[in-house]
C-alpha cells in the first residue's frame, strides 16, 4: 500500500465534501469551492468527516493514481481552509510592482507595463514595491500565476536583477574580466 495514499484525511469543521458519480469531488470551505473528478479506478469513502481512498489491485498505474489522488484530495481540503500562497521578490534598480484596484502592474524594465488581472480564484498583496504575495485556495492555479509573474523577467545571473521566488537562491556569475 502507499504510506500517502492509505492515510486518512479528516474533514475540519466548516468543510463540506460532496462525491457525485464518477468520482467528482466537490469541496466547500469558507476560502471557496474546489470541484476535480478523479480516477474511476478508485474508490473514495466519506464517512463521519474521514475521507479514505481504497484501490482494488496492485497495478502500476493504480498504484501511482493512490497517493496522488489523496494528497489531491488534503490540498483541497486545505485550500479551502487556509488557502495558498507564494512570495515572490523583485530586485532591480527601478524594478517595482503596484496594485492599482484589482490590477497588479508590474514595471520590470520593459518598454511597457505589465498588468495581471484578479480573479474568483487568485488574489495579490504587494505589501512594498519589491514583494508580491499570490493567493488562493487552488494550489495548482497559485503556482501557475506565480511563475507566470515570474517568466515576465526571471533573474538573471549577473547582477541578480528580475522576479524571484522568496526562497529561490541566484547563483551568480562573475563577469568579464578587466585588462
Amino acid at each position: 500500500m502507499s504510506r500517502i495514499g492509505r492515510e486518512p484525511i479528516t474533514v475540519p469543521a466548516g468543510v463540506t465534501v460532496t462525491l457525485a458519480e464518477n468520482n467528482a469531488v466537490t469541496v466547500k470551505g469558507p476560502k471557496g469551492t474546489l470541484t476535480q473528478s478523479f480516477s474511476t479506478i478508485l474508490t473514495i469513502k466519506n464517512e463521519a468527516g474521514v475521507i479514505t481512498v481504497s484501490r482494488p489491485d496492485d497495478e502500476k498505474e493504480t498504484r501511482a493514481l493512490h497517493g496522488t489522488t489523496r494528497a489531491l484530495l488534503n490540498g483541497m481540503i486545505v485550500g479551502v481552509t487556509e488557502g495558498f500562497q507564494k512570495k515572490l521578490e523583485i530586485n532591480g534598480v527601478g524594478y517595482r510592482a503596484q496594485k492599482s484596484g484589482k490590477k497588479l502592474v508590474l514595471n520590470l524594465g520593459h518598454s511597457h507595463p505589465i498588468e495581471f488581472e484578479e480573479d474568483a480564484d487568485i488574489s495579490f498583496d504587494v505589501p512594498d514595491s519589491n514583494t508580491i504575495i499570490v493567493k488562493g485556495a487552488d494550489k495548482q492555479k497559485v503556482g501557475q500565476m506565480a511563475a507566470v509573474i515570474r517568466t515576465k523577467r526571471p533573474p538573471e545571473p549577473y547582477l541578480g536583477k528580475g522576479v524571484k521566488y522568496d526562497y529561490e537562491r541566484i547563483r551568480r556569475k562573475a563577469g568579464k574580466t578587466g585588462k
